[in-house]
């Protein structure tokens, strides 16, 4: 099983960051709830891997999901969501967070590249202002149209 690269927490990841960015390390950081991971969120983790050498994913936990995407959601627990995604190729290190938004890990892990998608406005992304302020970039990439597990979703419930 690939949990092994889900950290304990925070503080326990930019420990294990820590030698690889002495060493030149281009850390990338993304976020999201990734509930019903898809083919969608599997090539956009490939996009997001494609622009450094470390790809970190900040995982909602389950009570951040419920208040972000409403009563009956996650559909998956924190568990099951990050044992799916730290089988993913892509993934190198997965933390999860209880906040409404990773700002505060994103000023604590410092990554190179924070990147997000295209349905993020750029003002919007939370962290972006961190990311630049040090010389990093940020990155949005295309969705999979039509490819969301709000759709998926939709889909199933049509079908019952």
């Amino acid at each position: 099983m690939a949990l092994g690269k889900l950290a304990r927490d925070a503080e326990a990841l930019r420990a294990m960051l820590a030698p690889r960015r002495r060493d030149g390390t281009r850390v990338v950081f993304t976020n999201g709830c990734f509930d019903l991971v898809h083919a969608g969120h599997v090539r956009y983790l490939e996009a997001a891997r494609a622009l450094g050498d470390v790809l970190v994913v900040a995982l909602n936990d389950d009570a951040s999901v419920r208040r972000l995407k409403g009563a009956g959601r996650p559909i998956l627990a924190l568990a099951e969501r990050a044992e799916v995604l730290a089988g993913l190729t892509a993934v190198d290190h997965l933390v999860a967070f209880a906040e409404d938004t990773p700002l505060a890990l994103i000023e604590m892990l410092q990554p190179d590249v924070l990147v997000k998608g295209a349905d993020w406005a750029a003002d919007d992304i939370v962290g972006r202002d961190v990311v630049l302020a040090r010389g990093g970039r940020v990155e949005r990439i295309d969705l999979v149209p039509g490819l969301s597990t709000s759709e998926i979703i939709r889909r199933i419930r049509a079908s019952s």
